[in-house]
């Protein structure tokens, strides 16, 4: 019953034009890429994100799985080299965080840290 009141109301509103003007309106989605992030944890990612509120290693993890493929697509040697120099700087950066924050005694951390390492590796 719910439901069809909710398509009665949008179907009423689609009559009325309420949604004509909407920005983006014709253009088509901007699906993010999650791939990066576990299934599980994707919807806080997004409630994360949007409260700009993700924390470093997260942002560092998206940082090195870009620059990675890159690096796989690219095609001129000096520029491979300076993307290689930003992604082991990325890395360095991020074994630094995991350090401080002795990620190695979390048993969540512990369960994903191979994902992680083969996705960012390709190995």
């Amino acid at each position: 019953m719910l439901s069809w009141l909710a398509d009665q109301k949008i179907e009423e509103a689609m009559r009325k034009g309420e949604f004509d003007d909407l920005p983006g309106k014709g253009k088509p989605l901007e699906l993010e890429d999650l791939s990066h992030v576990p299934a599980e944890l994707r919807s806080a990612y997004k409630v994360m994100k949007h409260a700009n509120l993700i924390p470093e290693e997260l942002s560092l993890r998206q940082e090195m799985l870009t620059l990675t493929d890159l690096i796989v697509a690219c095609q001129h040697d000096g520029e491979r080299r300076e993307l290689r120099k930003r992604l082991d700087e990325k890395t360095l950066r991020l074994n630094m965080l995991a350090a401080q924050q002795d990620w190695n005694s979390n048993p969540s951390y512990g369960r994903y840290e191979s994902n992680i390492r083969r996705k960012l590796t390709g190995l």
